[in-house]
C-alpha cells in the first residue's frame, strides 16, 4: 500500500502535467505534437519517459489523442473531445472568474434524489462543485446567478430534471450574507491557494523585471506557473466583490499570473517549438 500511494500520485501528477501541456503548449503550436519531442519536453519539466509515454497512452485510450505522422515523426493530434475541453477551461484558467453582480442575486439548486440513483446523486454534487456552486445545507446548492444555464445543463444531463428544482432571486434572509458564504465556501482554503501562488511566485516575478529567461529555463517555469494556477481558478466561484473579505487576494495573484504569462510565454513556446519538425514549424508559419 505505501508503494502504491507513490506510484498513484506519480501518474496523477504526470496526466496533470501532460494536460496542462497539451492545452498551455500543444494547442498554440497547431494542435499536434511529435511523441519524441514532448518526452524530452517533459522530461525537462521533471517527468520521466515512462510516465509521460502512459500519460499519452491513457489520454489516447479516454479519446484525448490520435496517432497521427507529420512529416515522417510520429506523433499525436488533439482530437475535438480534447480541443472541446481545453476551450471550456479557457476563460477561467487564463482569466480567472469575474466577480459577479451581487444585484442579479443566486441561483438555488435543490434535489431530492432517491437511493436507487445514488450514483448519479454523487455525480450531480460533483458536477455542481466543479461549476463553483457551494454546499449551502443537505441537497442544497447556491452560486451567483449567472450558473442557472449550467446548473440546468448538470441536472438535464444526468436525467435528474425530475428530481431537482432551480431557483434564481436575491436573498431576504436576517442571517449576514458574508457569513452565510463563508459557511458554503471553504473561501479561506481558496484565499490562502491564492496567497500560496503569490508568495511560490513572487520572487521570480521580480527577477523576470531585469532579465527574462528564455529558452529551457522559460519553458520550466511557464509550464510550471500554468499547471499550478489552473486549479485555483476553478475552486473560486467568482462570488460579488461586496461578500468577500476585503483583502482577498485573487485579484492581486491573477495580476501576477497574467504578468507572468506576458514575459514567459513567447520564450517558453519558441523553446518548445524547436523541437517540432521543421517543416512541420515552417507550413504553420
Amino acid at each position: 500500500m505505501t508503494e502504491a500511494a507513490p506510484a498513484t500520485q506519480q501518474n496523477r501528477r504526470s496526466r496533470t502535467t501532460m494536460v496542462t501541456f497539451l492545452g498551455a503548449v500543444v494547442r498554440p503550436l497547431g494542435d499536434w505534437m511529435p511523441i519524441a519531442g514532448a518526452v524530452d519536453l517533459l522530461t525537462q519539466a521533471g517527468l520521466d519517459a515512462p510516465s509521460v509515454r502512459t500519460a499519452v497512452h491513457r489520454l489516447k485510450r479516454n479519446g484525448w489523442l490520435a496517432s497521427e505522422t507529420r512529416d515522417g515523426t510520429r506523433g499525436y493530434s488533439l482530437t475535438p473531445t480534447a480541443l472541446t475541453t481545453l476551450a471550456a477551461g479557457d476563460e477561467v484558467i487564463w482569466h480567472a472568474r469575474e466577480p459577479a453582480n451581487l444585484a442579479d442575486g443566486w441561483c438555488i439548486v435543490h434535489f431530492g434524489v432517491p437511493e436507487s440513483l445514488r450514483a448519479k446523486r454523487h455525480q450531480l454534487r460533483a458536477h455542481l462543485s466543479h461549476l463553483g456552486f457551494g454546499n449551502v445545507g443537505t441537497a442544497l446548492w447556491i452560486a451567483p446567478a449567472r450558473m442557472r444555464e449550467a446548473a440546468e445543463r448538470a441536472v438535464t444531463e444526468l436525467g435528474l430534471a425530475s428530481y431537482a428544482a432551480i431557483f434564481v432571486g436575491g436573498y431576504q434572509g436576517t442571517q449576514d450574507l458574508t457569513e452565510l458564504l463563508y459557511n458554503s465556501w471553504d473561501l479561506a482554503a481558496i484565499d490562502q491557494s491564492y496567497r500560496d501562488f503569490i508568495t511560490a511566485h513572487g520572487d521570480l516575478s521580480e527577477r523576470i523585471e531585469s532579465a527574462a529567461p528564455s529558452g529551457q529555463e522559460a519553458f520550466v517555469a511557464y509550464l510550471g506557473i500554468v499547471g499550478r494556477w489552473r486549479k485555483l481558478p476553478f475552486r473560486d466561484p467568482g462570488l460579488p466583490h461586496e461578500v468577500l473579505a476585503p483583502d482577498w487576494s485573487a485579484p492581486a495573484a491573477t495580476a501576477l499570473f497574467e504578468r507572468l504569462v506576458d514575459v514567459l510565454e513567447k520564450p517558453a513556446l519558441a523553446h518548445a517549438s524547436a523541437h517540432w519538425p521543421l517543416t512541420v514549424r515552417e507550413g504553420r508559419a
